[in-house]
């Protein structure tokens, strides 16, 4: 029986046969050559199209390049075979992506200048390709783990895009794998890279030149057929037409607005799902380590040879430590696998440093460099930018040599006189300060701050205090929790107190630094003087500040060599508790019988008198004197503060109500300076009513962003009062008294009782210029 496919498959023309052509022929086999070859031309493009969208986060071309032969030799090998039966064709196709795998491994290892054999470089790609792929740092560095995982898929995609679209004559199929290959690509990149529309459109233009391409030429394709054939060939063909019209114009319908609404979505980065390398306990808290190098201070560690601009000792850093828990100094750092160019933008000035280390007696995983690394050659690492600091993910071993290059950073040390330090979220890790801070330090950062009101000013306070008062030493116990701390500072000299390594030198000045208001972190390193090697004796850990546009400073709180520590003053320690009048001992020593004998004669009536009374009456008419002088002083105070709030018209009182609001914030030991705007005073202004606030009810430093009294209300009165004179109501000036009044009493009640007593008596915003 003959059926209806029967009489299709033996009226269409046979494809292996081609006729004999006549005049002209030549020509039009050349018109057949490019027109089938442009489906093999597109896939190709196509391909190389998701190489160009995943090389967005790629340093340089290489990639593309390697992508673009991989997808034109699977394409051609099944252009080749294409006359093969197609199960041999898989076989043959994949011997040759091992390799051209082969080629593009040991290219890029060259490319990236790794050492080791070929044989470990390529099991080593082939074991870590995908996590080291969505955990490198970008733009990633082509190298044989970052672009196996590409090149492969690039070929299999060639592959069967191929054999659909060439040898089943199914085209638009045959560019599904080359769309999923782009679509994995744009997944990879996520949110990393500028949108990609410019390769999207490119990729949908291939498809349907393509699509157009692979149209059977002559028109109605049932023109040839039976009588009895041709009509219901028609018919289904319409049929199928018209469905997939009706298909695609709904889910055009449905999926339409769902998938425009999501234009403006930020993508997802896989990045997040892949845990980067860690670090262990050591090497997250390498502070721990200084009290043992101090004890074994001729243990070798490096071998340092130094090729930069000038000549002194250079500061190596090995790790940087942000976070603070109260207990402990973490890194707290998120490493990414780096290549040899690592990113970030050089400093405002900097000069270049190159060195060549070899690691001796050091151990963990934190490699050393001086800040900030820019290239690294001889090692495999990882990277994190916020702090600059490098890991080897292998760990270190004895011998292993490698080359850093650093832009050293030279703030302009004219500029930390009048800098300020920046606030907000950016910096909050490093200004936090965890909860139960002993008092004692609390009461010491106070004092600290109150005479100095500039933040370079507060650093060097409390640099100075630490190193005029405290020893430093080699064998000191570990330790740099709050209880270590207090002890340190505050602790007898003679049970090992006031005494420590530079561990604890840098994190009292970090922890007091931050209850100043300093952002603040911990740095671990060595120092180098010249070639040779590093000995234990070289390591120890600084603190530094950061400052708005300068960037991170360091600091030595340690004491300077052959000097000896001031004892700490009273003023710190805790006052003995002084019992009450009917616990007062009795004085115990000589009995009173030896006492009298022991004691001198008595006076006559007529000699005369010592000079008790004479001091008791200068003693009585000194505080006499000085309660005048007070009362005086809170007069005047009283009637400067009535002279600025009620006195002249809105404008004028606003004024005083904004002298009356910064005299308070100076009164409280942070004076403004005239470099600042309004706004930027009325922020400064709650952010110290909030700390001490904060303080005053032990719980920490207080809303951050509350602003109770109103000061950005004072601020904009201030300005406008400027900046359109003559605008202000009474109503507004009488606001602005109110937030005055109210902010300066807040301050004060913040205060410890004996300072909220001399308050009003402060002389200071008497004599204080406008």
């Amino acid at each position: 029986m003959v059926t209806v496919t029967d009489r299709l498959d033996a009226a269409r023309p046979d494809p292996t046969r081609e006729a004999r052509p006549a005049g002209g022929a030549p020509g039009r086999t050349v018109v057949r050559l490019l027109r089938a070859a442009v489906v093999p031309a597109t896939l190709v493009a196509a391909i190389a199209l998701a190489g160009v969208a995943l090389d967005r986060v790629y340093a340089g071309d290489l990639l593309t390049r390697l992508v673009t032969g991989a997808a034109l030799a699977a394409v051609l090998v099944s252009v080749a075979a294409r006359r093969l039966p197609s199960w041999q064709v898989a076989p043959l196709s994949v011997a040759a992506m091992l390799g051209a795998t082969a080629w593009s491994v040991r290219l890029a290892a060259a490319h990236a200048d790794l050492p080791g054999g070929f044989l470990d470089v390529t099991a080593d790609a082939a074991a870590n390709a995908v996590p080291r792929l969505l955990t490198a740092m970008i733009p990633v560095e082509p190298a044989p783990d970052t672009v196996l995982v590409p090149v492969v898929a690039a070929w299999l995609a060639g592959l069967a895009g191929a054999e659909v679209a060439l040898r089943a004559g199914r085209v638009l199929l045959g560019f599904l794998p080359a769309t999923a290959l782009y679509a994995g690509a744009v997944y990879v990149v996520g949110p990393n890279a500028e949108p990609a529309v410019g390769p999207s459109v490119a990729l949908a233009g291939l498809v349907a030149l393509a699509l157009a391409a692979g149209r059977t030429p002559g028109g109605d394709p049932a023109a040839g057929l039976p009588p009895a054939v041709r009509g219901p060939a028609r018919v289904r063909a319409t049929v199928v037409s018209a469905a997939g019209v009706a298909v695609v114009v709904g889910s055009a319908a449905l999926l339409g607005p769902a998938l425009a609404g999501r234009i403006d979505d930020r993508p997802v980065d896989p990045r997040r799902y892949v845990p980067p390398p860690r670090v262990e306990s050591l090497d997250e808290n390498p502070l721990i380590r200084i009290s043992g190098w101090a004890l074994e201070p001729q243990q070798e560690l490096l071998d340092v040879s130094t090729r930069a601009p000038g000549d002194g000792p250079t500061t190596i850093r090995l790790a940087v430590l942000s976070d603070y828990d109260g207990v402990t100094w973490r890194v707290g750092a998120t490493y990414r696998t780096a290549g040899r160019v690592l990113p970030g933008g050089d400093p405002v000035a900097s000069d270049t440093v190159r060195q060549e280390i070899t690691v001796a007696g050091l151990t963990g995983r934190l490699l050393p460099a001086v800040a900030t690394p820019r290239t690294v050659d001889g090692a495999r690492v990882a990277y994190d930018p916020q702090s600059g600091t490098l890991i080897r993910p292998e760990g270190l071993t004895r011998g292993l040599t490698y080359t850093v290059t650093s832009a050293r950073e030279r703030p302009d040390v004219n500029l930390l006189a009048t800098a300020d330090v920046p606030a907000g979220a950016q910096v909050a890790r490093v200004l936090r300060v965890p909860d139960g801070t002993p008092e004692r330090l609390r009461r010491l950062a106070t004092h600290l701050a109150e005479e100095n009101g500039a933040p370079y000013a507060r650093a060097a306070a409390v640099e100075q205090f630490l190193a005029e008062h405290y020893r430093l030493v080699a064998d000191a116990p570990s330790g740099h929790a709050y209880p270590n701390l207090e002890f340190f500072l505050f602790g007898p000299r003679g049970g090992g107190g006031q005494r420590g390594t530079s561990e604890q030198f840098a994190a009292a000045f970090a922890v007091l630094g931050r209850l100043t208001g300093l952002p603040t972190r911990v740095v671990v390193g060595f120092t180098a003087r010249g070639d040779g090697p590093v000995r234990a004796a070289d390591a120890y850990a600084w603190p530094e500040v950061l400052f708005a546009g300068v960037g991170w400073v360091p600091f030595d709180p340690r004491p300077r060599p052959d000097t000896t520590p001031r004892p700490v003053e009273d003023d710190f320690r805790p006052a003995p508790p002084s019992p009450p009048p009917s616990e007062v001992p009795e004085p115990t020593g000589t009995p009173p019988a030896t006492a009298a004998a022991a004691a001198p004669p008595a006076r006559s009536s007529g000699e005369r008198r010592g000079p008790t009374p004479l001091l008791v009456g200068s003693a009585a008419g000194g505080l006499l004197l000085a309660g005048l002088v007070l009362t005086g002083l809170v007069g005047c105070r009283r009637a400067q503060t009535r002279a600025r709030l009620g006195r002249g018209d809105p404008g004028t009182r606003v004024g005083g109500a904004w002298r009356h609001a910064t005299d308070a914030l100076r009164l409280s030991g942070r004076p403004v300076g005239g470099d600042l705007s309004a706004t930027e005073v009325a922020e400064r202004a709650r952010r110290a009513l909030a700390e001490d606030t904060g303080r005053a009810r032990g719980t920490g430093t207080g809303d951050p962003g509350a602003d109770p009294v109103g000061l950005a209300e004072l601020a904009g009165l201030l300005n406008q009062a400027a900046f359109a004179p003559g605008t202000l109501t009474d109503a507004q000036a009488d606001r602005a008294r109110d937030v005055a009044v109210g902010y300066a009493a807040a301050l004060r009640a913040a205060r410890p009782r004996w300072r909220r007593l001399l308050w009003s008596a402060h002389p200071g915003p008497l004599r204080w210029p406008r």
